[in-house]
């Protein structure tokens, strides 16, 4: 396995940011709690990383908790950062060739700074907005589409079977919320082979 390059896709969800990975014949190391593996518990790997994908849950970073009635929310910020955390010390520890950890433009702001780069799926072919914010060590991803298009809903307007088609009645909304958009994942992968 030493000719093919390994990815780890941390706290995965559908496998969507590392699809073109797999389907380029990468070596693709999924870890999601979902599956059993949590993240804070991941071992040193005994191969050698070539990148990181990284998508911790946003649930406790994220601004949308302010619309469900007023008062009507907490935010478990020390659970969230322990997910981050457990990302950047698996990032630190394998020192790959490059590295990215993806949250809504949201709080985790307060901790990591500036992301690298903002951007909204439209921008790469996929017909929604949700601003997204990127953190890391990786070449940025070219947009393909550099005017937004008519008709773009926010995220949080469409209906349930406008998002992500391919998973509508088989993921409930919250994890169709989090499946990374397609063209942005071709245009990752793209740029950082």
């Amino acid at each position: 396995m030493d000719d093919v390059k390994t990815i780890l896709d941390l706290c995965s969800g559908t496998g969507s940011w590392s699809k073109p990975y797999k389907d380029a014949g990468y070596h693709v190391v999924e870890v999601d709690i979902k599956n059993g593996q949590d993240v804070k518990l991941f071992e040193f790997p005994d191969y050698k990383v070539h990148g990181i994908l990284a998508a911790p849950p946003c649930t406790e970073f994220s601004y949308a908790k302010h619309f469900h009635g007023k008062d009507n929310y907490k935010h478990d910020f020390v659970e969230g950062l322990s997910i981050v955390d457990a990302c950047l010390r698996i990032i630190s520890v394998t020192s790959p060739k490059w590295w990215v950890l993806e949250n809504p433009y949201n709080y985790l702001r307060r901790w990591l700074g500036e992301p690298l780069l903002i951007f909204d799926p439209w921008q790469y072919g996929d017909k929604y907005q949700k601003k997204t914010a990127l953190w890391g060590k990786f070449s940025l991803p070219q947009p393909t589409v550099k005017t937004k298009p008519l008709g773009i809903k926010k995220f949080s307007l469409l209906k349930s079977h406008e998002i992500h088609p391919k998973y509508y009645g088989t993921l409930d909304r919250q994890s169709r919320r989090a499946v990374t958009p397609p063209g942005f994942a071709q245009a990752f992968f793209e740029a950082n082979p």
